[in-house]
């Protein structure tokens, strides 16, 4: 189900991809203002939104998954992206603080594996930001953008599969309300779209821009046995048959 990375940065140097990043840093940035001495994850394809945590987090790095590929980033400075197989990341427990995840879930095999490996990596007070496209959005209905590869997701099935591997949703988001063109008319009036969907809380968003918690104590499923009490008999007991019959 993996979009390849060479595509994945050849759509974000075009000109549909730079201003679809820049709807859904937006996005991100109304969440995360900053990340001031706290510890960075991406998963996914998330270099074209990590630059806005590169400078002030303790450390931002990236993971992107082996059936994806991973490209040197960032450029001219060492590398701070590496190939993981998504299910065993390299990290102990509890490692990082917040964690990014862009064209992941919607492109893993296993999301709930997925989950429940982001849930062991990260803090205890650590957050999520999952970008996921929209099922209804009108970008999930071409293939001409990641978007539109992989499966995508309603709130309710986003919801569930977060409370399933032991997150809670606290904030909902959505962007990229414009039509998914590269006509010139449609990019200059991105901001315009953005301001009227989110006014309008339209349901035909392009992505859900989701941020839950971990839960640190989850519950745990009960399971009560019935026990089969069986009488023992510490000595044998002879007990009179009714049909005896009584010889003389």
């Amino acid at each position: 189900m993996s979009i390849d990375v060479v595509d994945l940065r050849e759509f974000y140097s075009r000109r549909l991809g730079i201003v679809a990043r820049q709807m859904i840093n937006r996005g991100i940035r109304e969440r995360w203002p900053n990340a001031d001495g706290q510890r960075v994850l991406g998963i996914g394809y998330p270099t074209p939104y990590l630059g806005l945590f590169r400078e002030d987090a303790e450390r931002c790095i990236a993971f992107m998954p082996a059936a994806q590929g991973v490209l040197k980033w960032p450029t001219g400075r060492p590398a701070l992206a590496s190939l993981v197989d998504e299910f065993t990341l390299p990290l102990p427990d509890a490692a990082v603080d917040r964690i990014l995840l862009i064209h992941a879930l919607e492109m893993s095999d296993d999301p709930a594996a997925l989950l429940r490996e982001v849930w062991r990596v990260l803090s205890p007070s650590g957050r999520v930001i999952a970008v996921i496209p929209n099922r209804r959005g009108v970008w999930t209905r071409t293939d001409n953008t990641p978007f539109g590869h992989g499966r995508p997701y309603s709130r309710s099935q986003i919801t569930e599969l977060l409370r399933q591997t032991w997150f809670t949703p606290t904030a909902w988001g959505e962007a990229l309300f414009m039509p998914p063109y590269a006509g010139g008319w449609v990019l200059k009036s991105a901001q315009m779209w953005e301001r009227a969907g989110a006014a309008l809380s339209l349901p035909f968003a392009g992505v859900h821009i989701v941020e839950a918690t971990k839960q640190v104590y989850r519950a745990i499923p009960a399971k009560h046995e019935r026990a089969r009490l069986i009488p023992a008999l510490t000595k044998p007991v002879l007990v009179p048959s009714s049909t005896t019959v009584t010889r003389s």
